[in-house]
């Protein structure tokens, strides 16, 4: 029976990944579409100080065209993602594994980006959308002479999603394309975030006139974060560590027996 519903799983698992991989192109689409009505609705319903200029539409145009511009160099990039070149240092010691040349990993039953790596692909994948909401909810259209604090605040919360949202996008066809440097990637992207939420604290706490409410509000919002983040390693670091798919995929290597 456990066996049964394994293969069911695995079977729908298959099918969700070739459901992404053939619908990147309407993901996009989609994607620049609810983006661009989303910004409009900011801009509208933001308190502005006077008419709108360049200075406050680049924000939105940066979150709407980002995510855009990665996934279209990442998908040319990692175009022939499974035939790039082994990393010579191994990070990930943890385990018995033996090496096998690529030939090998792609005949091994586990090799590829489904099963529970499913999962993972649709969070990264989500986590566009995500923080481009909040970003949406948190920070309004700026137009006209606006306080210090507000102006970094700004820059800073633009730059965040901008980035990350640029960075989980490449992890996730990174992911896809099955890229050996994927696991480290991501690893590393989880240390961006957490450092893009330490800094834009430090760097707004250091500007005069910050309301104490403002100040509460972002407190909870990079709290937030951070914890997000730290769930996303708990969660998957010991899964791309041990994963006997992840180790055949990514590392083209398996268990010894």
């Amino acid at each position: 029976m456990i066996s049964a519903v394994s293969h069911r799983l695995q079977a729908k698992s298959a099918a969700l990944l070739l459901s992404i991989e053939g619908s990147l192109g309407r993901i996009m689409t989609g994607w620049f579409i609810a983006a661009i009505l989303a910004s409009a609705v900011r801009i509208a319903v933001s308190p502005l100080h006077a008419a709108p200029q360049a200075g406050t539409l680049l924000p939105y145009l940066l979150l709407v065209a980002a995510p855009l511009l990665s996934m279209g160099l990442a998908l040319y990039w990692f175009r022939n993602g499974g035939e790039l070149a082994q990393p010579v240092t191994r990070l990930a010691r943890v385990g018995r594994w033996r090496s096998v040349n690529l030939a090998d990993a792609q005949r091994h039953p586990l090799y590829g980006s489904s099963g529970i790596m499913v999962s993972l692909l649709v969070g990264m994948l989500l986590n566009v959308p995500v923080r481009a909401l909040e970003y949406l909810a948190a920070i309004p259209a700026l137009s006209g002479t606006v306080p210090a604090w507000l102006s970094t605040l700004h820059l800073m919360m633009t730059f965040d999603v901008v980035l990350l949202s640029s960075l989980y996008t490449i992890a996730f066809v990174a992911a896809l394309r099955r890229v050996p440097l994927f696991p480290r990637l991501l690893a590393a992207i989880w240390a961006i975030d957490i450092a893009m939420q330490l800094g834009i604290a430090s760097a707004v706490a250091g500007t005069e006139g910050l309301p104490p409410r403002v100040a509460e509000a972002l407190h909870m919002l990079l709290d937030g974060n951070v914890k997000k983040v730290m769930i996303s390693i708990t969660l998957w670091l010991p899964y791309l560590l041990l994963s006997k798919r992840v180790n055949v995929t990514y590392r083209h290597r398996v268990e010894l027996d």
